[in-house]
């Protein structure tokens, strides 16, 4: 049998590392969408792993019969037909612990930057900082404290705990919907000591929806925030996702933006990635990233090590 692994969007050089001592051969070079199904089967690829980019619907796996499993160096799976893999006898594996902390820790980047408005800052600083420079002050004046406040956590999976283990961390309280979660014992390691154990029970949408000064997404899809949520949300609310793109509609979005209904959205994701509406990437009121909630050195080694591990597994 073939031991060919095609890791289309790259692995991290230490899964890379576990993958080779295993036996298995690793490609990493890039292979345009359009010709993926025609190099799986022309070099006998046994495995692919993707991350967000490659796609792998119904055409590319019913034209790639050799091809035992699917890996995605990530949580989301949204970019490979899962069900129809796994009807075909393909094993689909992802990797949902590796990246938690690293996307937890981009919502409270976009976070802080949105409450000191330091996203639109570094927007207007190097153009009119040294000519406008009090009237600058002036707008950016009314900043708020991130402790005391409400974060609501909409997906309280590892994702959504991380997020809500910091936002402890900084004073917060947290409220969190999960249909599937009705409590977690939250660990909060403080350098130093034993940490601290919080005990935290999940709520009704509703009540999340009406009593959080701030909305967190962590949810694996669907359109979970319309003007409707939006309508019974707080005046001034922020709105944060770095989950996937459409989970917050972004018609209802802007337009809850511009109302003044929204004070603040931080997105990571898009509808239409890689190319966003233009409205959203140009507006004032947003702080925005190019879906990069796993990219960190950290996040990318213990993804390549979780990827690499289960692939050994899976092709025992």
């Amino acid at each position: 049998m073939s031991k060919l692994i095609l890791a289309n969007d790259g692995i991290d050089a230490i899964g890379k590392s576990l993958l080779e001592k295993a036996g298995f051969t690793v490609i990493t070079e890039k292979v345009a969408q359009e010709n993926l199904a025609n190099e799986i089967n022309a070099k006998g690829y046994i495995a692919l792993t993707v991350r967000s980019a490659t796609k792998v619907r119904k055409d590319v796996i019913d034209a790639c019969p050799n091809l035992k499993v699917i890996g995605r160096g990530g949580v989301g799976m949204d970019n490979i037909d899962v069900d129809y893999a796994r009807s075909k006898g393909l094993q689909v594996i992802n990797t949902p612990a590796a990246s938690s902390n690293s996307v937890a820790e981009l919502v409270f980047a976009h976070l802080f930057s949105a409450v000191r408005f330091v996203y639109d800052s570094n927007r207007t600083m190097p153009s009119i900082g040294n000519t406008k420079f009090d009237d600058l002050k002036k707008n950016y004046s009314k900043g708020i404290e991130l402790r005391d406040k409400t974060i609501g956590i909409i997906g309280f999976g590892r994702i959504g705990q991380y997020t809500a283990k910091i936002a402890l961390g900084c004073g917060m309280k947290v409220l969190a919907y999960d249909p599937f979660v009705k409590e977690a014992k939250l660990n909060l390691e403080i350098h130093g000591t034993s940490g601290v154990t919080v005990d935290l029970k999940t709520v009704p949408l509703e009540e999340l929806i009406s009593k959080s000064d701030m909305i967190s997404m962590h949810v694996p899809g669907g359109k979970m925030i319309t003007a409707n949520e939006i309508n019974h949300m707080k005046d001034g609310v922020i709105l944060i996702n770095a989950s996937r793109g459409g989970v917050i509609d972004e018609a209802d979005l802007l337009a809850g933006l511009n109302s003044g209904k929204i004070a603040h959205a931080c997105l990571d994701v898009f509808e239409n990635e890689p190319t966003p509406n233009e409205a959203l990437l140009k507006h004032t009121k947003i702080s925005l990233t190019p879906h990069i909630g796993a990219a960190t050195n950290e996040a990318q080694e213990r993804i390549g090590v979780e990827l690499a591990s289960k692939l050994i597994e899976a092709l025992a």
